[in-house]
């Protein structure tokens, strides 16, 4: 191995390493596509690492909170699952993934790679011309899609899913660029405009991408024809299946387990022992009613804990130039779920737990 690959091997492990991105395996994108591609590597494993930040945040309230075994599971070849969540894993992580390329290639990260100017001087709209320079997202969705795509090696419907579901994520990338401006005219009368296309921030992709995810589409499969294998019959159904699935729309085959209770074999921690919000300012209707869902209807109790906290707090500026403050500490009330006293949690609590509810 040439001293340069290995260095850049050892960069990508401890990149991965500092990261804690366990879920998402860096050794998989080294083993796809060109050498050459190993210069984007460190990219691929932050961007993965964002796209997972970002579903945990989304899911952070919900019974199913996108655990760090969430992407293993969904690509490993004896535990592969197509279900609601997989869907949005694969989506979020994809656009991850193109997103920092993106943003990297745009910053002048790579040698290979600048910001678009390819429509430098053309008539955009009324009053404004394309000018600046636009973020890469070509480059970006290209590379992406050389890594990413290349993990799902399998042959079967779950694979196309996959696909399909990593390409939404690269769409939304593109669908939420914004376009920036910047005017031009005697005495700033902005008679006419240049204007490029920039990155959103990355949270907005993530709650674009979240209501994909609820608006979600189940596909029915002739179960029949699917256990033909790689015939061309199975092959038919699956052709047929998609045919009728738009571009933008994320997609799954399976329903979603009962994600209250733990299956260690599956990665669910179920959920006794997580936190959720009953009172605090400013808390959406969706987190108020967080001990309900998380708690109460998976059969456990609510328990308040009380914990102590140390802030900085009577800060003040002394000249000149530094700030300095006192460490308080106060009591604060958190809730948790809890496991009943009672032995015996009702059986209508359980089934009401089945099917999509988060």
């Amino acid at each position: 191995m040439k001293r340069s690959t290995f260095l850049i091997l050892s960069i990508v492990g401890v990149y991965s390493a500092v990261l804690h991105a366990a879920a998402w395996s860096v050794n998989n994108f080294l083993m796809t596509g060109p050498k050459a591609y190993l210069t984007y590597s460190s990219s691929v494993a932050a961007g993965a690492h964002s796209g997972m930040e970002e579903c945990k945040f989304q899911f952070g309230w919900e019974r199913w909170n996108c655990p760090e075994s969430a992407l293993q599971l969904s690509t490993h070849n004896r535990l592969r699952s197509a279900t609601r969540e997989t869907s949005f894993v694969h989506a979020i992580s994809s656009a991850g993934v193109m997103y920092t390329l993106t943003r990297n290639c745009s910053m002048g990260d790579f040698e290979s790679c600048g910001c678009d100017d390819s429509r430098n001087g053309r008539v955009g709209g009324r009053g404004w011309v394309w000018g600046g320079c636009s973020d890469n997202v070509e480059f970006g969705e290209r590379i992406s899609k050389l890594f990413v795509d290349a993990l799902e090696t399998g042959h079967d419907t779950r694979a196309l899913i996959n696909l399909h579901n990593n390409e939404v994520g690269r769409l939304a990338v593109k669908a939420t660029m914004k376009r920036a401006c910047k005017c031009h005219g005697v005495s700033g009368s902005c008679s006419i405009q240049t204007c490029w296309l920039q990155l959103a921030e990355f949270r907005e992709i993530g709650n674009y991408l979240k209501i994909k995810y609820d608006q979600a589409h189940k596909l029915e499969m002739d179960k029949r024809r699917m256990r033909a294998g790689n015939s061309a019959d199975s092959r038919g159904a699956t052709a047929e299946t998609f045919h009728h699935v738009h571009a933008t729309e994320l997609v799954f085959l399976e329903d979603s387990p009962d994600y209250c209770t733990r299956n260690a074999s599956l990665g669910h921690h179920g959920t006794e022992g997580r936190e959720c919000l009953q009172t605090g300012k400013n808390l959406s209707q969706w987190e108020k009613r967080s001990c309900r869902r998380l708690c109460t209807e998976c059969g456990l109790r609510v328990e308040e804990r009380r914990t102590e906290v140390v802030a900085s707090c009577n800060c003040k500026f002394h000249w000149c130039c530094t700030v300095r403050c006192e460490q308080c500490r106060q009591l604060v009330a958190k809730h948790f779920c809890a496991r009943r006293d009672t032995a015996a949690v009702p059986n209508h609590i359980r089934r009401r737990n089945k099917g999509h509810k988060r």
